[in-house]
């Protein structure tokens, strides 16, 4: 046991060192060559790293390796999105740091495991359903519907009714990426309320493609109306 014990704690110091590597890139594909179940439980530690880059590179980590998983070994692939689903969960006792991202990460690099558990993530957003009120997990899951909604529009659809009420959260974290959202999925309802946010000042801060980018949120409302303004003229011809 006390084996076992130093051989984890050498492999989460292993994938520590490979976060904070330089190229990111190259540690990924690292990652990806280890064995998946044997890095979920070390990559689950590092979501709650004190370090804002270590955590985020974990959400991709993490989400890149059950998407690799689920290639090879599906069943697996779903206890650990399951595992994620429970820490949202409020029997958990927890509070679910990282698993609106890393859900979002891994059902965008596998379209499998999003045709299995879109509609679960959906439901963060629906006060209907499993909805977080928690407002900093309100900021992951729409992250985590932005990253989506960046790779196939289709497959959040189900949340458009929900956007127009995110833009009126008091986090611009919450406001700024629920702006962005509804450009993508051509959230006509929510105009209204991007209408209102014209001249929000306030800027948010997001890690999209490896990168932090820090935004106004007045600049991706303006974005967002311009976008829903193509998709309208399209649609009318």
């Amino acid at each position: 046991m006390e084996r076992e014990m130093t051989g984890g704690r050498a492999l989460k110091r292993k994938i520590l060192r490979l976060l904070q590597a330089e190229d990111v890139n190259e540690s990924l594909a690292e990652l990806e060559r280890m064995p998946g179940r044997q890095v979920v439980n070390p990559l689950f530690s590092l979501l709650l790293n004190e370090n804002e880059t270590i955590r985020w590179r974990a959400v991709v980590a993490m989400g890149t390796v059950i998407a690799r998983l689920a290639d090879s070994d599906m069943e697996s692939a779903r206890i650990v999105m399951r595992r994620l689903m429970w820490s949202l969960n409020d029997e958990s006792g927890g509070i679910g740091w990282g698993a609106p991202e890393v859900m979002a990460e891994a059902m965008a690099r596998h379209s499998a495991l999003a045709r299995e558990y879109i509609s679960v993530f959906c439901s963060y957003a629906d006060e209907e359903g499993n909805y977080l009120e928690y407002e900093p997990l309100q900021r992951g899951l729409l992250w985590g519907l932005l990253r989506l909604a960046r790779q196939d529009p289709e497959l959040v659809r189900d949340v458009i009714p929900r956007v127009p009420n995110y833009l009126k959260s008091q986090d611009p974290a919450v406001r700024g990426p629920a702006a962005w959202v509804a450009g993508l999925v051509g959230s006509v309802d929510a105009v209204t309320e991007l209408a209102h946010l014209s001249q929000d000042e306030a800027e948010f801060r997001t890690y999209i493609d490896g990168e932090f980018h820090t935004q106004r949120v007045k600049d991706t409302v303006s974005e967002a109306l311009a976008s829903l303004e193509r998709q309208s003229r399209e649609f009318l011809k």
